[in-house]
């Protein structure tokens, strides 16, 4: 965890964290076609979207904040990126950073900022100039919410804190999210994604008996508060839509990594075990319900791997029945109790079977004998090769200024009247300047010409 300091906003980003088609093809219920807008001249949100009604004026960065507005984007809000011109829009890391989709590179062709940040608007304001800061109000004066994910205390130093913001708008919605929220002991502290797993517990109850903490090899929490972000967002619009009242809402993504620690918790606090102890925790078992086998065994092949699931005596049964190797008539296997009681030895013996197996014929044979099984997929097979995956839409393309038609990371879930849609790509830097400023706010030609020459925009 760095000390806090004084620093510019993009030093002080807080990374606690931290095709979407109408059209399913080959699902019930689908809806006839897509809304498309164009990358350079963005048109009227249609009103079949959730959120068409909604306009975000949005310093969010990485994923825990920009994953939250890419949530709202894909079902018709209108997300406004702010960005500033003379760091190039570094107050993202991840914009011009890698992965990359050619040998091509520059700030615009990052393809994680990409990602993140499909169906996007984006605009560069230069908030140390009072004309810039002047725009800025003008733009929050007509949007519904303002969201950022610094650390604590950045946008006041900015101007536009949560007093500022509500003189400006007195309904307007603030979200806030960062490490750990604007008030307490740490809030002047800053976090990426695996500090907040650590400092929540969530670390601690991940990896293998009598090895250290593990983690994920990601951050997971980056991922989780984008989640609870846009949930914070849609919870302060519906009590506003109710009661005409905006409302600062502030998150902290170490709390929200705290709430996923529930059962572990819940375990010291009623048993006094903790998780950490002889034996535990092993990530490849399941403790709450106790199941065995359960965990992920090798299979024939270079790193090839198939998980299992024996969810009780009756899974157990079906799975002797496909083994039928004298290991499953052992006594001490014939009931949870003694499967939980002898676990190191079931998972050599059941890894003893696998390892000699095709995992697919595995996975087969035991889904069709009504045991819970999957082979581990590799990125090529679950995204390039999976008909389900295909069917449902998950990687749509989208047409970037820069990049061309390339795939992104669609959302998990469809609606049957208001779905989502990914058409158009994350904007290269200050990219419809002259639509939100000259269709929006009124800015004419020559005045923006202007703004360029001064280095406001």
């Amino acid at each position: 965890m760095r000390s806090p300091h004084d620093g510019t906003p993009e030093e002080e980003a807080d990374d606690s964290r931290g095709d979407g088609r109408a059209a399913r093809r080959n699902c019930p219920g689908a809806i006839a076609g897509t809304i498309g807008i164009d990358a350079r001249a963005p048109e009227p949100m249609s009103e079949r979207r959730a959120l068409s009604h909604v306009r975000i004026c949005d310093f969010t960065g990485q994923l825990a904040g920009a994953g939250a507005t890419k949530f709202l984007a894909a079902f018709g809000a209108q997300v406004i990126r702010i960005e500033d011109p003379v760091r190039q829009g570094r107050w993202d890391i991840l914009r011009g950073a890698s992965p990359f989709v050619d040998r091509r590179r520059g700030i615009d062709l990052g393809g994680a900022f990409n990602n993140h940040n499909v169906e996007k608007l984006g605009i560069t304001l230069n908030l140390k100039t009072e004309r810039g800061r002047e725009l800025l109000a003008r733009l929050v004066r007509i949007s519904d919410v303002v969201s950022e994910n610094f650390a604590s205390g950045v946008m006041d130093r900015l101007g536009f804190g949560w007093e500022r913001l509500r003189e400006i708008r007195p309904d307007v919605i603030y979200v806030s999210n960062s490490g750990f929220g604007a008030t307490g002991p740490y809030q002047r502290f800053k976090t990426w994604g695996p500090i907040v797993q650590a400092i929540s517990g969530l670390t601690f109850t991940s990896g293998l008996p009598g090895e250290e903490p593990a983690g994920w090899g990601y951050s997971y929490m980056d991922h989780t508060g984008g989640y609870v972000m846009a949930i914070a967002i849609l919870m302060a619009l519906y009590h506003r839509a109710r009661t005409g009242e905006g409302q600062w809402v502030d998150m902290a993504c170490t709390e929200a990594g705290a709430t996923l620690t529930g059962p572990a918790i819940l375990d010291w606090t009623v048993n006094h075990r903790p998780t950490r102890r002889p034996g535990m925790p092993d990530s490849n078992r399941n403790a709450w319900p106790p199941m065995a086998p359960h965990g992920v065994y090798p299979a024939r092949g270079d790193d090839r791997w198939v998980a299992i699931a024996c969810r009780d005596d009756a899974d157990w049964r079906a799975f002797t029945d496909v083994v039928g190797l004298p290991f499953t008539r052992d006594p001490r296997f014939a009931n949870l109790a003694g499967r939980i009681a002898a676990q190191d030895d079931l998972d050599r013996d059941v890894a003893s079977w696998t390892r000699e197996r095709d995992a697919a014929d595995t996975a087969r044979d035991l889904v069709a004998a009504g045991v819970p099984a999957s082979v581990v997929a590799r990125p090529e097979e679950r995204i390039d090769h999976d008909p389900c995956t295909s069917s449902w839409g998950l990687w749509p393309e989208v047409e970037h200024a820069a990049m061309g038609r390339v795939r992104v990371d669609g959302l998990p879930v469809h609606l049957e009247r208001t779905d989502w849609s990914m058409t158009r790509g994350a904007p290269c830097l200050g990219e419809h300047n002259d639509y939100v400023l000259g269709e929006l706010l009124g800015v004419g030609t020559d005045e923006r010409a202007q703004l360029r020459a001064d280095g406001v925009i």
